[in-house]
């Protein structure tokens, strides 16, 4: 007995115990409704015709859900005049303009719209206010694909862009009292807040959006973070650069008290020399991040430290998006 505890000792001597690690993820996280939609119309699509299937801009912005669809035989390009006339070509969950659906039919193109439809909205909504005669105003970033979908849903100028707090604070409208604004589902649920409540204190006859155009994914995933953010040394979103509801995420967790924050798009991107200072690590994933990908951060943190996971629920989502019915009865 004695000689098992000399050995015992012995090996924790060379073998040193696991820093401890507290991991606290939040819920919900990863891949929404419209998401997972889009990647399945790119899947069923290349049943259905075969490779190559075209896909105008990414399908979603993440890279690794593109390298996937790439493997399978997906090609991605920035315009229709990439693609041939005799294949088909999908349009990204972040949606196009209507330029985009008009020069597809003049060609005679299959195309399949794989838009959010909580994106759609969006684009009805800005249609049916111009067309009421408002003046409208979209909340977002410029150069965004969103944004630039959304805005090519009506005739060029028709709609301003608010991209700032000083831009709210700044802008002039034609008719002060016959605005209304629409906004890009992506963004932050506080900075739009903001945007939003100085647009009407300045107007107070501005029409607001029936419901929120932030979709519910990204709004569940900031507070998600909100809820823990504040009890970390480090969070960590999954997620890619293009991505608006993940840098969102990054943005919300420093706001909600992380000491420090970043956006990574994979466990080879993380600094492990940090770790020495961290105690308890925030993660989540972007709209667009896949799942496995959080997965392989906890997998390294368990073989680094001595890991302690608490999952954190948050708002519980069971919102799913059909597919185009001509998709739904593909043959292998």
């Amino acid at each position: 007995m004695l000689f098992l505890i000399d050995v015992t000792v012995a090996l924790n001597r060379v073998r040193p115990l696991k820093q401890p690690l507290t991991i606290l993820l939040a819920s919900p996280r990863g891949f929404c409704a419209g998401v997972d939609r889009a990647i399945q119309i790119v899947e069923r699509a290349l049943e259905k015709w075969n490779p190559p299937v075209y896909v105008r801009h990414e399908i979603v912005h993440n890279k690794h859900v593109v390298q996937q669809l790439k493997e399978k035989g997906a090609v991605f390009v920035e315009e229709l005049n990439e693609c041939p006339d005799d294949r088909p070509v999908i349009f990204s969950a972040h949606g196009v303009p209507k330029s985009v659906f008009s020069e597809a039919n003049r060609r005679n193109m299959i195309f399949v719209d794989a838009t959010c439809p909580l994106v759609v909205k969006v684009h009805v909504e800005a249609k049916r206010l111009f067309q009421s005669g408002k003046e409208v105003l979209l909340i977002g970033h410029a150069n965004h694909p969103e944004v630039v979908g959304t805005l090519g849903q009506l005739p060029d100028g028709a709609i301003s862009l608010i991209e700032t707090v000083k831009d709210a604070e700044l802008y002039q409208p034609a008719n002060p009292t016959n605005l209304a604004i629409v906004t890009q589902t992506t963004l932050s649920v506080d900075d739009t807040s903001q945007m939003i409540k100085i647009l009407k204190q300045r107007f107070p006859a501005i029409t607001l959006p029936h419901k929120e155009d932030i979709c519910y994914a990204t709004t569940n995933r900031q507070a998600a973070v909100k809820a823990i953010a504040g009890r970390t040394d480090l969070f960590l979103v999954l997620g890619t650069e293009t991505s608006s509801n993940s840098l969102r995420l990054a943005e919300v967790a420093r706001k909600a008290g992380a000491s420090r924050a970043k956006l990574i798009d994979d466990v080879s991107h993380i600094d492990w020399s940090v770790f020495s200072q961290v105690k308890t690590l925030g993660l989540t994933a972007g709209a667009s991040a896949p799942e496995s990908l959080l997965q392989e951060v906890i997998t390294d943190c368990r073989n680094r430290f001595s890991v302690h996971l608490e999952e954190i629920d948050g708002s519980e989502e069971n919102m799913t998006f059909k597919l185009p019915h001509f998709l739904n009865t593909v043959v292998s």
